[in-house]
C-alpha cells in the first residue's frame, strides 16, 4: 500500500525471526487506524548457518532502508527445551535486531502470549488463528504466510500498545493541572461523593 503524500503516519515494522524463515510486515499508524503497508519473508533454507545470518541481516536491512520505519517491534525470545534450536533461534534474532538498530529504529520487545492476545484474545492462539485475524484486521485480500502474518501481528500489537500509552499520558496530563489533593484522592480511587471507586 502506498501512503498518500502528507499522509505518512508512524511506520511500525515488526519482525517475526527464524533461523529458517524470518517475516517482517509494516503498518502505519494514521490517526485512529493500524493500515497495512507491507509483508514478506526472509527465507534463508539452503545455505550454511553463517550464510543464513548474513542474510537475514542483509534482507532486513533493505526493509528497513525501504519502508524507513519510525520503530521496530519484534517477539521476545521464549524458553526452547531443545538448547541448540534456542542458541539459533537468538542468533537469528540478534542479526535481524542488528539490522534494525544500524537503520537507527528504537526496538520494543513483545512476548508471544501478549501479541496472540492482542490479536486474537487469547494468549493461546494457534498460527492459523493469528493468521487469520491479521488478515481481517488489516483488511487484506488474502491470507499472508505465517511469518509474515504473525510479524504483523507483532506489529499490531505494539501500535495498540503505543495507542494505550498514549491515552495514558493524556489521562495524566489532565489530572496534572489539579490540585494535589485532588489528583491524589483520584489516585486512591475516590470519586464524588466520598465514595470508592
Amino acid at each position: 500500500m502506498l501512503l498518500p503524500e502528507g499522509a505518512r503516519g508512524l511506520l511500525i515494522l515488526g519482525l517475526d525471526p527464524g533461523s529458517l524463515v524470518t517475516g517482517w510486515g509494516v503498518v502505519c499508524i494514521r490517526g485512529g487506524e493500524v493500515l497495512h503497508v507491507a509483508h514478506g519473508v526472509v527465507s534463508v533454507r539452503g545455505t550454511t548457518f553463517p550464510e543464513r545470518l548474513g542474510l537475514i541481516h542483509r534482507e532486513v536491512a533493505s526493509v528497513v532502508s525501504t519502508h524507513v520505519p519510525d520503530e521496530v517491534a519484534i517477539e521476545r525470545v521464549f524458553m526452547n527445551r531443545n538448547v541448540e534450536a534456542a542458541l539459533k533461534l537468538g542468533q537469528a534474532r540478534g542479526a535481524a535486531l542488528a539490522a534494525a538498530l544500524a537503520g537507527g529504529c528504537p526496538v520494543s520487545e513483545h512476548a508471544a502470549t501478549q501479541v496472540k492476545q492482542a490479536i486474537t484474545g487469547t494468549g493461546r492462539a494457534e498460527k492459523t488463528q493469528v493468521q487469520h485475524m491479521v488478515t481481517k484486521l488489516l483488511g487484506l485480500a488474502a491470507l499472508p504466510p505465517a511469518d509474515a502474518a504473525d510479524a504483523l501481528a507483532v506489529a499490531i500489537c505494539h501500535a495498540h500498545q503505543r495507542r494505550m500509552q498514549a491515552r495514558l499520558a493524556e489521562q495524566a496530563a489532565g489530572h496534572a493541572g489539579m490540585a494535589p489533593a485532588a489528583a491524589e484522592l483520584l489516585r486512591l480511587g475516590w470519586r464524588r461523593g466520598g465514595r470508592r471507586r
